[in-house]
């Protein structure tokens, strides 16, 4: 797995890894994370795929990706209280 970048945002970490024809996208809250991949092949070509990758990142993409991080929090919560775990 090769690293490609760290992208900045404020609510989330964000970096970008290469691997097996593939691109990582791994987003990280706290214990939290998700991850989108992205073929090579689904990538246009014309600009680097770094460059391609972060055109993503729209605000729509991220304002979704920190709702569904806070959905996963109280789910996480949810589950701790149901069992009196912390």
């Amino acid at each position: 797995m090769r690293h490609v970048a760290d992208i900045p945002y404020p609510h989330v970490k964000i970096t970008l890894l290469a691997w097996n024809g593939k691109y990582l996208l791994k987003l990280e809250q706290g214990p939290l994370e998700q991850t989108y991949k992205v073929a090579e092949l689904d990538l246009s070509g014309t600009q680097p795929p770094d460059v391609e990758i972060r055109q993503l990142l729209d605000d729509e993409f991220l304002t979704s990706v920190v709702a569904r991080f806070q959905a996963m929090h109280h789910d996480l919560r949810a589950a701790f209280d149901r069992h009196e775990l912390r």
